[in-house]
């Protein structure tokens, strides 16, 4: 999707035009210092509190300015000063959120600041005014259902100052707002686009365009300005597509021109691990970002999903009431309670939590996800369902939602539905097993088995997280009669469950070994027979059947049935299983003497 709007620079003032235009380097760390510092004063002279604040901290992280260069506050102008007794009360009205006394007294004012604030304040006042409306009511809800009701007003009085050219870099960012919020994303886009060339030092801009984009052929188009701030855009719309590799290489960039300091792109780092699930790398990361600063509590929902899947109560504890005694009615605050409350299995008061969370900020993703599988663990589908249609509205691109739908039609038995959803999920995470093996389960139901196949395989290449998509790929084989396969792929599973050095307990290693015993039993493998029968012996579901075994072997040993002398006929996946479309390596049969289970 191209960027097809001329772009034409428009300055703030005359004397602030030249700091605000930055180079596509990170040579000159002063300046762009000095750029922060100035960004971060007009963002809070209008309100725009978010910017101001990813500003300044970035700003924080590079070294103070000697008083030399400290750089002046910028002149006033003439519209500035006669609108200067409007701004200055209507500000003070904005602070303490009354948006239409601020509007009032804005109303005729012809700064660029005055006007943008005047705009703003209509906006929030619709955007309050609507959530109001719906924070008694999110449950049966749909989309649409309560508008803000400034903003066709809004959109049509700023689409004449932007065909006039009137608009600066903060109006075209409010217009691009207004043009998202009525779902037309393409002009959104565009007046995005747009704005990042005339201001870009704003992040505000450059975040609402990083929501609209859903892939990286998408980015490829657009016409974004060479300069430094991009490369902060580039490694979060990068983390946000789950291009993690990608990501983690900008951020690793950012940190060696000088930005080591910054809080911001820490804990970016550790919500990039989080989504390739490298957990301790993730939880290390935001134990340090802890410590350099204790009060944050932005990204800390992320490091409470990290302890509520490691199961570490006491951790999560800790961090639940230390956020409480922060801010109690912060959205995080509410999500971290929820998970510590979902890990003792308390659903009712987690799913409780998430509702405040939401009633705080009905936008917030993580909690309509959060909220969706709490209901999902007290069996309520159909609440779980809605509450995962609402993480979709808010973010197309989250597939933890996708996927928490699949799996509730799975429960509702309808694998159709199930098999749209998973493919959703597995389209945004290309290389996640877990979406791949819901996905072979689907096919399987659906009797598609060389689907199923294909999806099993796949699954393992990719590394299999679970460690389940090689004994459901030899099942297959099983229910199929390709034994050679199955055994195959049974002995490359318990390979993996030896190899990675974990004490774990899985369920399907007795299955594995009752099989090869019975495969190379077939086989007149007496020795590797005989192996398996006696590992079978160490699980309780297959004990029997290892003894019977082992006294058949011993019996046909004792009648003087000899063991063949042939090995059985090379174990190969067939080739169009294989992601590169040729055979796998030839496996022997398994050496099991130093393996104990």
């Amino acid at each position: 999707m191209a960027a097809s709007t001329s772009v034409v620079p428009v300055a703030v003032t005359a004397a602030v035009a030249p700091v605000l235009s930055t180079n596509s380097d990170f040579s000159d760390l002063r300046e762009i210092k000095k750029q922060l510092l100035l960004i971060a004063g007009l963002t809070r002279e209008r309100g725009l509190l978010h910017s101001s604040k990813w500003s300044a901290e970035l700003a924080f992280s590079l070294p103070a300015l000697p008083l030399a260069e400290l750089q002046p506050p910028p002149p006033i102008t003439e519209e500035d000063a006669q609108d200067m007794d409007a701004y200055t009360l209507a500000k003070a009205y904005f602070d303490v959120k009354e948006y239409d006394r601020a509007a009032h007294f804005l109303h005729g004012c012809d700064s660029k600041k005055a006007y943008f604030l005047y705009m703003y304040s209509r906006y929030l006042s619709g955007e309050k005014k609507k959530d109001d409306e719906t924070v008694d009511s999110l449950g049966p809800l749909e989309k649409g259902q309560v508008k803000n009701e400034a903003l066709r007003e809004l959109r049509v009085e700023l689409s004449k100052k932007h065909q006039a050219r009137e608009l600066d870099g903060f109006g075209l960012y409010l217009y691009g707002v207004v043009l998202r919020k009525l779902d037309l994303v393409k002009e959104a886009i565009d007046v995005f686009v747009e704005a990042t060339h005339v201001l870009p030092l704003h992040w505000g801009a450059w975040l609402e365009l990083c929501n609209l984009i859903t892939d990286k052929e998408m980015l490829k188009f657009l016409s974004l300005p060479d300069t430094w701030m991009k490369e902060f855009f580039l490694a979060h719309i990068y983390t946000e597509l789950q291009l993690i590799e990608e990501a983690l290489q900008k951020y690793q960039n950012l940190i060696d021109v000088g930005f080591s300091k910054s809080s911001y792109i820490v804990s970016q780092i550790a919500v990039a691990y989080h989504n390739i699930r490298d957990i301790d790398k993730a939880l290390s990361i935001f134990n340090e970002l802890r410590k350099q600063d204790p009060y944050r509590i932005e990204n800390m929902d992320t490091f409470s999903n990290l302890l509520y899947v490691r199961s570490m109560k006491s951790e999560l504890s800790y961090l639940a009431h230390n956020l409480c005694e922060i801010d109690k009615y912060r959205v995080e605050t509410c999500c971290v309670i929820g998970n510590y409350y979902s890990l003792r299995s308390q659903h009712e008061k987690a799913a409780l939590y998430f509702q405040r969370a939401l009633k705080l900020n009905p936008r917030y993703l993580g909690a309509w996800t959060l909220m969706g599988h709490e209901y999902m663990e007290m069996k309520n589908t159909s609440a779980a369902i809605q509450a995962y249609r609402h993480a979709i509205e808010v973010n197309k691109r989250d597939y933890r939602a996708w996927y928490g739908l699949g799996q509730t039609y799975e429960i509702l038995k309808m694998p159709f539905y199930c098999l749209y959803y998973y493919r959703r999920a597995h389209q945004l995470r290309p290389n996640d097993s877990r979406m791949l093996v819901a996905l072979g389960e689907c096919y399987e139901k659906l009797n598609q088995l060389v689907e199923a196949k294909k999806c099993y395989w796949r699954a393992y290449a990719v590394g299999d997280v679970e460690k389940m998509a090689l004994v459901k790929l030899a099942k297959l084989h099983e229910q199929l009669t390709e034994s050679e396969q199955a055994a195959q792929c049974y002995i490359k599973y318990i390979q993996d469950i030896y190899s990675c050095g974990e004490i774990v307990e899985h369920l399907e290693e007795s299955t594995a070994f009752r099989y090869l015993a019975q495969y190379y039993f077939k086989c007149k493998l007496w020795d590797e027979a005989s192996t398996c029968a006696q590992k079978c012996c160490a699980f309780n579901d297959t004990r029997e059947e290892g003894k019977a075994l082992l006294r058949q072997i011993l019996q046909l040993r004792n009648q003087g049935e000899t063991p063949t002398t042939e090995v059985p006929a090379p174990f190969f996946l067939p080739a169009s299983l294989s992601a590169n479309n040729t055979p796998t390596r030839r496996v022997s049969p398994l050496n099991l003497s130093s393996v104990t289970p």
